[in-house]
């Protein structure tokens, strides 16, 4: 079976920065060591990337919910370091997709951006994936609306959540609720 395993947004701030997550850290630890373990199970990754310009519509000085964070080439909008070596030493290429980089739109998906849909779907074609892996941060916001997105494009059967690698702002509730209404 070709599989694809899609993380979303495993970025230094929310990690140890302007908007951490509980437990963020731990659970991006075991995905490194998840994807060392699984050589060979992904015929394609895909990282999804916060790319916010400075003064972005969902920074909380611009009226938004949150402080500001992924700043456009700043340290806290870098992927988790310890993710790095596990993702390219691995087989299968590795795509990192930008997502939130327009000042007056919020992505918490990176479906909701038409240019990286159209792409995903070219690669789930061209590389006849069957089935998409999803993690990242935060479980409950991003990971979450990215799920959502997917089953509107590709139907439930695709995806397979793995919650160990997940955290939430929230504990896993929502990512959790969701799983057992609408994937089992």
């Amino acid at each position: 079976m070709n599989k694809l395993l899609l993380i979303v947004d495993p970025q230094v701030d929310f990690i140890s920065g302007t908007l951490p997550v509980p437990q963020a850290s731990v659970a991006m630890d075991e995905l490194c060591k998840y994807i060392v373990d699984n050589d060979g199970v992904y015929t394609y990754k895909i990282v999804t990337s916060d790319w916010h310009p400075f003064n972005h519509c969902s920074f909380a000085e611009n009226g938004g919910l949150w402080p500001a964070h992924c700043v456009q080439h700043s340290v806290g909008a870098a992927l988790y370091p310890p993710l790095i070596a596990p993702l390219h030493t691995t087989a299968g290429p590795v795509e990192v997709l930008h997502k939130g980089d327009s000042a007056n739109v919020e992505e918490y998906s990176v479906f909701k951006n038409e240019a990286m849909a159209l792409h995903i779907k070219k690669i789930v074609d061209t590389h006849r994936i069957e089935q998409i892996d999803i993690c990242g941060i935060a479980g409950d916001i991003c990971v979450l609306d990215t799920l959502k997105d997917g089953i509107e494009l590709f139907g439930k059967s695709m995806f397979c959540v793995l919650p160990q690698f997940s955290p939430s702002l929230d504990g896993g509730a929502a990512l959790n609720e969701y799983i057992n209404s609408h994937l089992q």
